[in-house]
């Protein structure tokens, strides 16, 4: 999804004049102008809705970590640098933010050192200062709120036993040697370290503020928007925060002067909603359609507010490698043979919303290789059943969300893991904790349907948070597959000791081959978005930065006054 200009999304497309539901080519944003066009620029003032199924995960961003809830965050808080804002590579590439550039290295890339700009201020008039940064950055070590982005974690030098402030008080490798310098001392060089802060689990906090779930229900923000109300599972209201400043913000365009989201929605209400486009949903966004909607786009007056592309993520399964008799490679190989990814497409709404899954990493990371280690084949899953001992079957316990679509995709799995005597059993997780659980080892079963999306598009996002055995956490764990292998930890660490972007990408494209030798999952699918907005949106597209959704930064509407 983003690293920088020279990496950028290259498979994303953002289609406006949707011509074919396929994803295909990289046509350019519509450039039309006035209503109805997504891409017009927006005006000043009025109300964007937001329609959605469910509520986000968390508002403290040291918790959540998925493509909605990271969209949403820039919205209300901000960091020392950030991605910025347009169409394909403009959205990729790492600004600066709360910061007057993107950081100066030492040390090899193993310090970083970061000013502030001036006339930075907390929505409560505090000052942000460095001492802000330090407090901020430390809490994602805090044993209960650090659940989310496990780069803080990764990267950041700090004593092994460290919990964060709460805890442990401040954190010595970050210094602060004055109110607008902050220093980084990180474990080891890591040239990327400002796409990674650009991460929300980087964010700035007055000191000693946010204890426990506090941050859950009263964000403190820095962004151009504040909480105004929080209904949880019902509603949410984003008013201006008359302390930020926009002279300081080259990236927010914040042109709305408000945001409502409305949770619980049924998806086939949202896709009637705004295909309808009535009232206030005529300056409304959502998620992507459903299945059954997909042809009704194809009409002259949907089509030029539609937008449709790759989400940049992999949908899979993970195997838990901890748990018998998925131990056994074989029993894991056996099942990525087993299951027919056509009719996971299939559950996924067809060829128009998803592409069969083969790789780990999806096409839109740079380096990747194509290449389908475990082509459907039943015969070939019983041989290898029968050569574990286990040519008569087992039960299996698969965690997913009571999605529609997520609910077709494992049924599919579970049809299909019939035909070699697997009985696969579907234990459904609210919504809006399934990240929670199923990154919680105590609290997963052997298997679990889900996703990853890349931080920017560079394996080094995708492969080490996923399967480096080393960094298996008792509450947001990424490895979900529980695999520590020696090879596996030791090739991840010298391919982030290389210096050159392409040959570091193109080792962990090889990488990938080399995980799957083991099965630890099963790459399912690559899915993609039909997007459909209100007449009076302005300042659509779709980002590859935030899974393929609209960038909210950016979006507006054409009349405020409709």
């Amino acid at each position: 999804m983003r690293r920088s200009a020279a990496l950028a999304s290259v498979t994303m497309t953002v289609v406006l004049a949707l011509t074919s539901c396929g994803g295909g080519g990289g046509a350019a944003p519509n450039s039309g102008t006035g209503t109805g066009s997504p891409a017009a620029a927006p005006a000043t003032g009025g109300t964007v809705h937001v329609l959605a199924k469910a509520d986000f995960s968390h508002l403290d961003p040291v918790r959540g970590f998925d493509g909605g809830v990271n969209n949403f965050y820039r919205l209300i808080y901000r960091g020392l640098t950030m991605f910025g804002a347009g169409p394909g590579a403009e959205g990729t590439k790492i600004v600066p933010d709360l910061a007057t550039d993107t950081g100066t290295p030492s040390d090899g890339g193993k310090t970083w050192t970061f000013t502030l700009k001036d006339n930075l201020f907390f929505e409560d008039g505090t000052p942000i200062t460095s001492e802000a940064v330090k407090f901020g950055f430390s809490r994602t070590f805090d044993p209960e709120a650090g659940i989310g982005s496990p780069y803080g974690k990764l990267l950041l030098d700090a004593p092994k036993d460290y919990q964060g402030p709460y805890l442990d008080g401040d954190l010595d490798t970050i210094e602060t040697p004055d109110d607008k310098t902050v220093v980084f001392h990180l474990k080891k060089p890591f040239a990327d370290f400002p796409s990674a802060l650009a991460l929300a689990n980087f964010t700035p906090f007055p000191k000693g503020t946010g204890a426990g779930a506090a941050f859950d229900t009263k964000p403190i923000a820095s962004g151009p928007y504040k909480v105004a109300s929080h209904q949880r599972g019902s509603s949410l209201k984003l008013v201006r925060n008359p302390q930020w400043k926009p002279e300081t913000d080259s990236v927010r365009a914040a042109k709305p002067d408000a945001f409502e989201w409305t949770f619980g929605l049924d998806p086939a209400t949202i896709d009637e909603r705004m295909l309808a486009g009535q009232g206030t949903d005529a300056d409304a966004i959502g998620p992507s359609i459903q299945a059954a909607t997909v042809a009704r786009v194809q009409q002259p007056q949907i089509k030029q507010r539609t937008l449709s592309g790759l989400n940049g993520c992999t949908t899979y399964m993970s195997l838990n490698t901890t748990k018998k008799p998925l131990d056994d490679v074989r029993v894991r190989q056996a099942i990525n043979h087993a299951i027919n990814k056509d009719t996971v497409v299939a559950g996924m709404g067809g060829s128009a919303l998803a592409a069969k899954g083969t790789s780990i990493q999806p096409p839109t990371i740079a380096g990747r290789v194509d290449y389908d280690p475990y082509p459907y084949n039943v015969e070939q899953a019983r041989k290898l059943l029968a050569e574990a001992g286990l040519a008569d079957g087992f039960s299996l316990t698969l965690d997913t969300r009571p999605d529609p679509k997520m609910a077709a995709v494992a049924v599919a799995i579970q049809d299909a893991l019939k035909q070699v005597k697997i009985d696969l059993k579907i234990n459904n997780i609210d919504t809006s904790t399934f990240y929670e659980v199923i990154g919680t080892p105590a609290q997963q079963h052997d298997a679990a349907v889900t996703g990853w999306c890349p931080d920017w598009a560079s394996g080094a996002t995708f492969l080490p948070p996923l399967f480096d055995g080393r960094n298996i956490t008792a509450k947001g764990n990424a490895n979900l597959a529980q695999i520590d292998d020696k090879a596996i930890n030791e090739r991840i660490d010298e391919i982030a000791a290389m210096t050159d972007v392409n040959e570091a990408n193109a080792a962990y494209g090889e990488l990938d081959k080399e995980v799957m030798k083991q099965a630890p999952i099963v790459p399912l699918a690559y899915e993609k978005l039909i997007l459909v907005v209100g007449s009076n949106i302005a300042g659509a597209y779709q980002s590859s930065s935030f899974s393929g959704g609209i960038d909210l930064i950016s979006v507006g509407l054409a009349k405020p006054t409709k």
